[in-house]
């Protein structure tokens, strides 16, 4: 059974006066680099122009929430808001408590980190139990059991932006 994300949206999206910021780890490339691409493909589906998805990069997860707090204040200061920002990472478990330290951490701090820079951030971190779990959630697992998750942050953050963004 594949499992479907965010479903239908509620209403056709005009993304094109949107700039919409992506900030990823560099940990586990090929599922990043999925999500990614998913992500802007499903926005520039919406409208939004590829000049106006600015991508920036973090070591890892664990750097997103400062890194994704920066991002948005370097855009604003140099006259290019954002209206929107992915941050997006992925923590696969291993055999010491590291993954449930980092994954809480980061989650608190990204779902905080809204209200500090009054922008929607959209929630793109995945916490897998494996490395297979993660293949199938950037739908690049070999019998494609899901679909890329990153097209529902894509999708998310267009919506967000225009409804909830700082111009909405």
């Amino acid at each position: 059974m594949a499992v479907k994300g965010l479903g239908k949206i509620d209403q056709q999206y005009d993304g094109s006066k949107l700039r919409i910021g992506i900030i990823h780890a560099r940990w586990n490339r090929s599922v990043i680099d999925a999500l990614v691409n998913g992500a802007i493909e499903r926005m520039k589906s919406l409208g939004v122009k590829e000049e106006n998805i600015i991508v920036e990069t973090v070591p890892g997860s664990y750097e997103l929430p400062y890194g994704t707090k920066r991002f948005v204040e370097k855009q604003k200061k140099a006259g290019q808001p954002l209206d929107a920002v992915i941050p997006i990472g992925v923590l696969i478990k291993g055999s010491t408590m590291h993954f449930e330290y980092i994954s809480d951490s980061v989650t608190h701090a990204l779902m905080n980190l809204q209200d500090k820079i009054h922008l929607p951030v959209i929630f793109g971190l995945l916490t897998c139990m494996t490395e297979e779990q993660a293949l199938a959630r950037a739908g690049i697992d070999e019998h494609h059991t899901m679909h890329n998750h990153g097209e529902d942050w894509g999708a998310c953050a267009a919506e967000m932006a225009v409804k909830f963004g700082p111009d909405a």
